[in-house]
């Protein structure tokens, strides 16, 4: 049974600060990655910001008005969106909050015409490679790479949406 949760644009003075600082703490706590990796966050959440494409958005999950989590859809091209920076506080997991967040990313790249929605993460974030497995993502590579202070496996997943015009696909 999940909480009582919404899910809105993102857009409130202090969402954006709120995503770079808590990825940095989290993932520090329990992960033990380094500052880099916030700034990895940051660099992201700058580019989202500043580029800033018309099927670019991200959302803010709520529980009684305390932010539980985020997520970002970013353009990667005409065909292909990208998942990016789910997060859900530890006291809000087990909830159903990552499920509805990825849900509604899902629900926006159909809507926004993607063909294909994909993501990269990393072996350790076994909860979040469930959901996205749940989710309908597959694993298509994997690459051990040494980042944020530790030796990680990159993982890419995807997800085909299927044509984003019915109308025009053959047969």
């Amino acid at each position: 049974m999940g909480m009582p949760t919404s899910v809105r644009e993102i857009d409130a003075p202090g969402d954006l600060g709120w995503v770079i600082q808590r990825h940095g703490e989290l993932y520090a706590s329990e992960f033990g990655w380094d500052s880099s990796f916030e700034e990895l966050v940051l660099s992201l959440v700058a580019e989202w910001k500043t580029r800033r494409a018309p099927r670019d958005l991200g959302w803010i999950a709520e529980v009684d008005g305390e932010r539980a989590g985020c997520v970002f859809c970013f353009e990667t091209d005409e065909h292909t969106g990208q998942l990016r920076m789910l997060l859900v506080e530890p006291r809000f997991r087990r909830y159903g909050v990552g499920r509805e967040l990825v849900g509604i990313c899902l629900a926006h790249a159909r809507a926004a015409g993607y063909e294909r929605l994909t993501l990269w993460t990393n072996d350790v974030l076994a909860a979040a490679r469930a959901l996205y497995e749940r989710s309908g993502f597959a694993l298509v590579a994997r690459e051990p790479h040494h980042s944020f202070g530790v030796d990680l496996v990159g993982e890419t997943y995807a997800l085909d949406l299927g044509p984003s015009n019915p109308d025009l696909s053959p047969g």
